[in-house]
């Protein structure tokens, strides 16, 4: 049984982090490590997590100096990651129980280096506001009006990560630069069609500013993807209309 490294970036998220960690530890796939990459100047909450997690064997807890941000912690916990397969889970986001036994088995199955899933989105009190279908992409083109790859879903083979395919720095959207340099270099990116992941929408999210995704998703068109203004504002004209029509 491969080694699964799980990385969750974490900052300011008490209220939901001690029910992510929990959907990590009862995973039915027993063989995994959990880094947390804590990224907040304030220490409070770290020691919280040294307090109640600290203890355990499959958990490390890294604090960061200074704050970098979502991206470039995660790139921080897959240099430390032993595992040879790589999964993503946010600090506010829970899996399924079977999530990883699942999708690493899929994954073997149908040789895939990289895969997402169907998902549900829920509240802050976790009801069901909606669902997320996952197909699979063989193209980049095909991901660049709409990002329909959840975070949290994802499980990725540790190698195929290097100092060009790795997420970039920016404050949202940082994972829709990553899939789509990853389908550039001509991986497909497989889908497994089950509800195995739970992304929380909250009040406080980045995710959740309209004004920052439009600026990042102009920059991820305009300065990562090298296109024209005129093609960058189209492509972020399309990008917002897929996510209203969702």
């Amino acid at each position: 049984m491969d080694l699964v490294s799980i990385i969750i970036p974490y900052y300011k998220k008490r209220k939901f982090i001690n029910e992510s960690i929990r959907s990590v530890l009862s995973q039915t796939y027993e063989n995994i490590e959990l880094i947390i990459i804590y990224d907040d100047n304030n220490k409070d909450d770290l020691n919280y997590l040294l307090k109640n997690f600290g203890s355990n064997k499959k958990i490390i807890i890294v604090d960061n100096e200074k704050n970098l941000g979502a991206g470039l912690s995660r790139n921080k916990g897959i240099h430390l990651a032993k595992g040879k397969y790589i999964a993503f889970l946010d600090a506010d986001d829970v899996w399924h129980e079977s999530k990883v036994l699942k999708q690493i088995d899929f994954m073997k199955r149908f040789d895939f280096k990289i895969s997402h899933t169907s998902y549900e989105i829920i509240n802050e009190s976790k009801e069901v506001l909606s669902y997320r279908k996952a197909r699979s992409f063989f193209f980049y083109k095909e991901l660049l009006k709409s990002c329909d790859i959840g975070l949290s879903t994802v499980i990725i083979e540790k190698e195929i990560i290097n100092n060009e395919l790795n997420f970039t720095n920016l404050k949202t959207k940082e994972d829709f630069v990553l899939w789509l340099k990853i389908l550039k270099s001509g991986l497909v990116i497989g889908a497994l069609d089950e509800h195995l992941s739970y992304w929380r929408k909250t009040r406080n999210s980045l995710s959740n500013s309209t004004l920052q995704k439009l600026k990042d998703g102009y920059r991820v068109y305009r300065t990562h993807m090298n296109y024209s203004i005129v093609k960058s504002i189209y492509l972020l004209f399309c990008l917002s209309l897929n996510y209203l029509l969702k």
